[in-house]
């Protein structure tokens, strides 16, 4: 499952005509998990879309180690997907085995048994039916994190992924989060929570005024992310 070493060489970044990052050089190593922090509107969505390869690079190149599209996985905000549409939470969650089914394979009784073990083991065996409209923001959030499971990518990118979620739910997540990182997945999540990313995100890159700083999260933790 570990995936190769993905490789920043001078990028650069804009969204709309505003430059959000400037000069971004690095490597995030296989298995690494990292805290993305920075005040709002310092481009950390559009980094992890970046990497997802659904932003496209103004200046420099990303390396990704011969990944594939299915191989990196992107978990967005919660707030901004739209949970009008009458869709079953089972439904939502077999979606996550679209990108390695193909696109002209249906979804049938094997894949919905895949989605309701998922939704058990992030607490939602009960909930397969119900339409995503109806939830409440934790347990929305369980239930991407169990389309994440069925995706099965060695790369994860997690967009605030415990924003809006009580206590029990954030603690049950990064559980399952800590399990991907054992299993040598390499795990890049926003985070604004400092004492969360101290606690269990053992680095952390830290974006601020168009500059990039990584750092070890345990001796090191920038000042002005909000």
């Amino acid at each position: 499952m570990t995936p190769p070493p993905i490789r920043f060489d001078a990028v650069t970044l804009r969204h709309g005509p505003r430059e959000v990052i400037r000069g971004l050089t690095g490597t995030v190593a296989p298995g690494s998990l990292i805290a993305l922090t920075g005040e709002n509107g310092a481009g950390k969505t559009t980094l992890l879309r970046t990497l997802a390869g659904l932003h496209p690079l103004a200046v420099g190149s990303i390396d990704r180690g011969g990944l594939a599209p299915s191989d990196i996985a992107l978990l967005p905000q919660s707030s901004q997907l739209d949970r009008s549409f009458p869709i079953a939470c089972r439904d939502v969650v077999a979606l996550g085995l679209a990108g390695r089914m193909g696109p002209f394979r249906g979804i049938g009784r094997a894949q919905l048994q895949q989605a309701d073990a998922a939704l058990e083991a992030v607490g939602l065996h009960d909930l397969g039916k119900r339409a995503i409209g109806a939830l409440s923001a934790g347990q929305f959030q369980r239930v991407l994190f169990a389309r994440l499971m069925l995706q099965d990518a060695p790369v994860l990118l997690l967009d605030e992924p415990f924003a809006a979620v009580d206590t029990a739910t954030a603690h049950d997540l990064l559980r399952i989060l800590h399990r991907w990182h054992a299993e040598n997945r390499t795990i890049v999540t926003v985070l604004h929570d400092l004492d969360m990313a101290r606690e269990h995100f053992p680095e952390s890159l830290h974006l601020t005024g168009g500059q990039a700083i990584w750092g070890k999260t345990a001796t090191w933790t920038p000042r002005a992310a909000a």
